[in-house]
């Protein structure tokens, strides 16, 4: 497999963020270029700068920890028979579960016919470079088509990060040696997400973005923003996501937060998400069955009309937030340790 590398570290300051523009949706032409499927089945769209080609629909590897491993492989198998070709995976699911499913599962499948993400909690170079060298021998596989830094929440882990011995020097090297092929993190906060796409050229960014988060209080427009800026392709999680359970509401299913159960309620609110321009592709809730209807949903995705939006606008009055108090909690922490405009004016960059 040819190895490729397509980023650099930013030697001074980033492109500043515009604040408070609102990301526009994707037009109608340029969803349609993005297509590069038949009517019928499943689109894929290209990763942004590393030219790979991925279905809009991902598969949520923590979904694994609700089933056995026959069930795993069938699910696995299915998906992939349905035109998904994009797997996320990450050791904190379920200790490490959920890796060892999806590793065995991915054995009835070629190689080189899907896109394989992985992701570490780790910030320090050590605690990273263990991580991947065991998610490697789980996944079954010499390299990582996609590796990220997961869950970022704090511009302190940002730092961590970049720092003296932080995680990014052994992202750097294992993409050198071929283990890693592209670069990315996810976040769950604004702060976070823009400290680190200030700070280096990653290839993606994973983000919640959902018509709820975004209409209710513009949560993911800063971060779409500067990802356009940056040539950052962007990947949404949560974007089926129907926000908290309200008290009283029966719940159809265990889980922290509600999403649509039908097709055509999916389709909606993926349309909005897909339609947000720089997102590339979403990974629906963490079940199989909710993974196979987001597919079918995006079989013949088309972008979201004005009507469509005005009926998700309404629905978003009621939206309660899942991540609104993560964001306000940082804030009122950066009032006493508020970081620079860039990350890199607080630390010395390691990899100029």
């Amino acid at each position: 497999m040819k190895r490729r590398s397509f980023i650099k570290i930013v030697g001074g300051t980033a492109g500043s963020c515009v604040l408070g523009v609102d990301p526009v949706l994707a037009k109608a032409e340029a969803s349609a270029e993005a297509k590069t499927t038949s009517p019928g089945s499943l689109p894929r769209r290209v990763l942004g700068r590393t030219g790979e080609k991925i279905s809009i629909i991902g598969f949520p590897g923590l979904s694994l920890m609700h089933y056995k491993q026959d069930e795993c492989d069938r699910g696995v198998k299915k998906v992939f028979d349905m035109g998904l070709n994009y797997f996320d995976v990450a050791p904190a699911y379920n200790n490490g579960d959920c890796e060892i499913k999806l590793g065995v599962a991915l054995q009835q499948l070629p190689r080189d016919k899907y896109f394989l993400s992985c992701k570490t909690k780790m910030r320090d170079k050590e605690g990273a470079r263990q991580e991947l060298e065991r998610s490697l021998q789980r996944l079954k596989t010499d390299h990582f088509d996609l590796y990220q830094m997961h869950h970022l929440v704090s511009t302190d882990q940002v730092q961590q990060a970049f720092g003296k011995d932080g995680a990014m020097e052994t992202f750097l090297k294992a993409r050198e040696a071929g283990k890693i092929r592209f670069l990315g993190f996810s976040a769950h906060t604004t702060r976070a997400a823009l400290a680190a796409l200030k700070a280096f050229n990653f290839d993606t960014v994973m983000f919640p973005l959902n018509f709820g988060e975004y209409y209710r209080h513009g949560f993911g427009k800063e971060v779409l923003e500067l990802a356009r800026e940056k040539g950052t392709a962007a990947i949404a999680i949560k974007p089926m996501s129907y926000g908290a359970w309200p008290a009283g509401v029966k719940r159809t299913r265990e889980w922290w937060y509600r999403s649509p159960e039908t097709v055509e309620e999916i389709g909606a609110v993926l349309r909005f998400t897909l339609s947000l321009e720089g997102v590339v592709a979403g990974i629906p809730p963490s079940f199989l069955d909710l993974t196979e209807k987001a597919i079918q949903a995006a079989y013949d995705y088309r972008p979201i009309t004005e009507p469509e939006k005005e009926k998700l606008k309404e629905r978003a009055a009621s939206f309660l937030s899942i991540f609104r108090r993560e964001e306000e909690q940082l804030a009122m922490d950066d009032r006493h340790h508020p970081y620079p405009h860039h990350p890199c004016d607080a630390y010395p960059c390691q990899h100029a």
